[in-house]
């Protein structure tokens, strides 16, 4: 079988990270392996030993009618690309909705058009309303990271497939889990410099919460992010990094982790580094609606609040900090719950969704 995997923009976010599995999942069952990705920027999916690259054209620009125009000419030069490449039987694998250009190219030559779906969240909304037109005409099936996203996905008779994501064993053997602290009083984030992301609630928290050290860390440059804050007071007890590599320092070094978005500008499908927080047993709080509840039972291995609601998520995480007992407990269902999301068990799923057994 021959995969040709196609995503828009290879960085060190969560949905190449994922696609960066399955990769790795297909070579070692020796599968034929083409990646599309746009060149000349480097992450996950960067330089992976037995993928044969197709690199496309394209360039994220700040400003949204720029970046329109750049997103469009890069799917026209994908669907030429990909059309000359691609044979009808091969299995196409879209990940995100973003690469829609592959999707047409697909289709017209009467492929198995695979879709991976990480977000149901797109701006502006007629981009959104387009995407998920593209993915209903075009897909064969999809794959949803949450029963969230299934259950509120209109994508007519499509058979959906969950496949959570999990945590790969190459993260797993870095953790290392530090002595507990005598004060307890280090909260980290760890999310894309957007306003619905909460980045903006997590800088008022820390104006309130003072006692507190807090880390945010940001999926940009310190360029975009001296460009982003300009202007803007910020409190002496928030260090704000640019993208790490390495996200391991910044869980051993935190006490709690968080999750703000906001349920007015952005559903959380899933929530990857709220899985890495509870590999390093951190309690966490996540917002009350979207996939990302799956990973959380309130008040057992951490909690849901509304970063819209200031108050609470203040005392709340001031009782998480405090309480030993309510800490210990949060932890240890932590630990628990991270057992669930096993490279193994996403790799046996993946694997039965790209090869089904024929019935009967």
């Amino acid at each position: 079988m021959r995969i040709v995997a196609f995503h828009l923009l290879n960085d060190f976010s969560g949905s190449p990270k994922v696609l960066r599995q399955l990769l790795d999942a297909w070579l070692k069952e020796g599968l034929d392996v083409h990646l599309f990705t746009a060149g000349g920027k480097n992450g996950f999916l960067s330089g992976i030993q037995g993928v044969e690259y197709h690199p496309f054209w394209y360039r994220w620009k700040a400003n949204p009618y720029a970046r329109l125009v750049t997103y469009s000419i890069s799917q026209m030069l994908l669907f030429y690309k990909a059309y000359r490449m691609l044979q009808k039987e091969d299995l196409l694998y879209v990940n995100t909705v973003l690469p829609f250009g592959a999707a047409l190219a697909g289709k017209l030559r009467g492929c198995r058009i695979l879709y991976h779906l990480h977000e149901t969240t797109v701006n502006p909304p007629v981009l959104k309303r387009f995407l998920f037109a593209v993915v209903k005409w075009a897909a064969t099936e999809a794959i949803c990271v949450s029963q969230y996203m299934a259950q509120n996905l209109n994508l007519g008779d499509k058979r959906l497939h969950i496949l959570y994501n999990v945590l790969d064993n190459a993260f797993l053997k870095k953790v290392i889990l530090k002595e507990s602290p005598v004060t307890r009083d280090k909260i980290l984030m760890i999310c894309s410099m957007k306003w619905y992301k909460g980045v903006f609630e997590f800088i008022e928290l820390a104006n309130v919460l003072t006692f507190c050290q807090f880390r945010l860390v940001l999926n940009a440059s310190e360029k975009e992010i001296a460009s982003f804050f300009k202007g803007r007071i910020l409190p002496e007890n928030l260090d704000i990094l640019p993208v790490q590599t390495n996200v391991h320092p910044h869980f051993q070094w935190a006490d709690m982790v968080l999750n703000l978005s906001r349920p007015d500008g952005w559903v959380e499908t899933f929530g990857l580094t709220i899985l890495e927080a509870m590999a390093y047993h951190l309690p966490v709080i996540v917002p009350p609606i979207g996939g990302i509840t799956e990973l959380v039972e309130n008040g057992k291995n951490g909690y849901k609040i509304d970063c819209r609601n200031p108050a609470s998520l203040g005392r709340t995480a001031i009782e998480i900090l405090q309480d030993n007992t309510l800490y210990e407990s949060l932890q240890d269902h932590a630990a628990q719950k991270v057992k669930n999301f096993t490279e193994e068990n996403f790799v046996r799923h993946s694997l039965e969704i790209l090869m089904p057994k024929p019935r009967g």
